[in-house]
């Protein structure tokens, strides 16, 4: 099948980021201005490529010590005990408390570590100029930037329950550095998926078919 699909850049067409709004840039001093929003318009993000390889090897480097340091301290009378994410998923895991190491585990290490993989299939891919499974590799940057909406929730909880246990001198609990890596990975993957231009996946299909036009 060769059929020929136009696309909106082939026609000087640019759609806004923010409003979706499809027109052609005016002229002048409003040069590159969505007429709607005001949003800048541009055919692609600009160094969209470069920008999200630092963000993700930046989340890759810090996801090292996130899972190796502390998250939390806890100091009771007997002492205090600091927990690695894979010492609470194992402390927690009880035939009660169970779906809670479960969320945890998948939360904040499961979750984080596709997102990265997720990151660099999309970035290798599009940079070897691949056409095949376009569609699936779209719905995976979709899936990874729904989930990067929710991806604070771990470490939010971790912060609020450093906040509410507090039961000096019996108890408290206190964020330890391997909580600040991981809220930097969090943020670094969402950086990275803002970035990232799912339009660069259909770029090369483009160029395929004007190459055989």
């Amino acid at each position: 099948m060769s059929a020929t699909v136009s696309t909106a850049m082939q026609h000087g067409l640019q759609s806004c980021e923010r409003c979706a709004l499809l027109s052609r840039p005016a002229a002048g001093e409003h040069d590159g201005r969505c007429p709607r929003c005001g949003e800048e318009l541009t055919f692609r993000k600009h160094e969209s490529l470069q920008r999200t390889w630092a963000f993700v090897i930046g989340a890759a480097i810090c996801y090292i010590p996130a899972n190796i340091l502390p998250v939390l301290t806890t100091t009771t009378a007997a002492g205090s005990d600091s927990d690695t994410i894979l010492q609470g998923v194992i402390l927690l895991w009880s035939p009660t408390g169970w779906p809670l190491s479960l969320i945890v585990l998948v939360a904040s290490i499961m979750i984080p570590s596709a997102k990265i993989i997720a990151l660099v299939y999309l970035l290798v891919t599009v940079q070897r100029g691949s056409t095949a499974n376009n569609g699936q590799r779209v719905r995976m940057y979709r899936v990874v930037e729904f989930i990067g909406r929710w991806s604070m929730v771990d470490v939010f909880v971790d912060a609020f329950t450093a906040a509410l246990v507090q039961l000096q001198p019996l108890m408290s609990v206190a964020p330890a550095p391997g909580l600040f890596f991981f809220a930097a990975v969090v943020v670094l993957t969402m950086l990275a998926v803002e970035s990232f231009d799912p339009r660069l996946i259909w770029d090369s299909l483009d160029a395929k078919e004007v190459r055989h036009v």
